[in-house]
């Protein structure tokens, strides 16, 4: 059992590092096509957190608008809506805040409290939410814990500011999705993004850069966080993706990245994201342009090793890498001999590819297939 989910942070500032200003109104930093990015980031996950101050303030419902990825949730045996989840001292949270209604079958959010007030919190809301005792003073660490017993994989943290500190100076994130929005807020009292505290990430340690779009004038950053350099954090977040793959009795969920040699994801690809047999490395290949000069130097991150033979189709996942001219693989788990002979490590050491197995990250790729891993034989991939 995982000690936290994988966290993502979501946060939209101005260009002066502010999240709202101080009208009485909430300040929007964003447009359409970053709330629909935030959007399908929130289907992606088991749970969205906020600070009680973000509730009093902002008021939000924390749910899923598209009724498309609501659907897609179904579909891979979710709820619509990810859990709403919150963090308070005090417990002084209004039974009327959007954040405790919700359609009908969501379930009821949960309240992390510190202790002296969870009596008070746990009358003043009722039967509208759970409230857990997160200790005096409430802590992030037992809150993220205990939801990855209650079988939260994926957390999305919105904020407001201290919460957000909390977790950045706790070394507790592991992406920051950043929206930069085109102009100044100016206001010394404004709320700002990254309140004064000691991060982990420094000079000598720097956040990875993985993706920078352009959405209506907004700039939509992706970094990845958490120990190790790039490749540790760009094979981790090739092991979340497979958590997105359809769900399946009989075939392994790979999440795969191909990321150019400037550090820039070209491409991204899961188990049967578009096919019931895809393997992940053959859509994130099939993504890709095969003229493009940047595979020449390119890295494909990949879960598990890439297949050297394969049942369900002709060509493995080593031949396509071979043919797009890819000169290195980075992977996490090696399967073990007795549920395929397809030997696909050697196979690309054999063709003259650089070939970086982390061990280390093994136990997080074969946990994504528990259902897998049981006593029952493992099928071949």
């Amino acid at each position: 059992m995982p000690t936290r989910p994988y966290v993502l942070i979501s946060c939209a500032m101005s260009v002066d590092g502010r999240i709202d200003d101080t009208g009485p109104d909430r300040l929007l930093l964003s447009g359409p096509a970053d709330l629909a990015r935030v959007d399908e980031l929130r289907a992606s996950c088991d749970a969205i957190v906020v600070g009680a101050s973000t509730i009093r303030r902002d008021d939000p419902r924390l749910l899923v608008r598209d009724p498309e990825l609501r659907v897609r949730r179904l579909a891979t045996a979710r709820p619509e809506h990810p859990l709403r989840v919150t963090l308070t001292g005090t417990g002084d949270l209004d039974p009327a805040a959007r954040f405790f209604a919700a359609p009908a079958g969501a379930r009821r959010p949960l309240v992390y409290c510190a202790r002296p007030s969870v009596a008070v919190a746990t009358a003043r809301l009722g039967t509208l939410a759970d409230v857990i005792d997160a200790g005096a003073p409430a802590s992030v660490r037992f809150m993220l814990a205990d939801l990855a017993v209650k079988g939260c994989d994926r957390v999305l943290v919105e904020g407001g500011a201290t919460l957000l500190r909390e977790v950045l100076t706790g070394g507790l994130a592991d992406e920051l999705r950043l929206a930069v929005a085109p102009f100044f807020v100016g206001e010394e009292g404004a709320p700002r993004f990254a309140l004064p505290g000691r991060y982990p990430a420094g000079p000598a340690n720097p956040m990875t850069l993985a993706e920078v779009s352009r959405l209506d004038g907004v700039v939509a950053l992706r970094y990845l966080l958490g120990p190790g350099g790039p490749d540790t954090r760009f094979l981790r977040a090739a092991i979340e993706l497979a958590r997105q793959c359809p769900p399946s009795d009989t075939a392994f969920a790979v999440g795969a990245i191909v990321v150019s040699a400037a550090g820039d994801i070209m491409a991204t690809g899961f188990s049967r994201e578009q096919q019931p047999q895809d393997h992940a490395e053959e859509v994130a290949l099939r993504k890709l342009d095969p003229a493009d000069p940047r595979l020449a130097t390119a890295t494909l991150y990949s879960s598990l090793v890439p297949c050297g033979a394969r049942a369900s189709r002709p060509v493995t996942c080593v031949q396509h890498i071979l043919a797009a001219g890819l000169p290195r693989v980075v992977f996490a788990w090696d399967e073990p001999p007795i549920f395929t002979e397809g030997g696909g490590a050697d196979q690309l050491r054999a063709a003259g590819i650089t070939v970086v197995e982390l061990p280390e990250l093994a136990g997080a790729a074969a946990g994504v297939n528990a259902h897998l891993t049981g006593p029952a034989p493992r099928p071949r991939r």
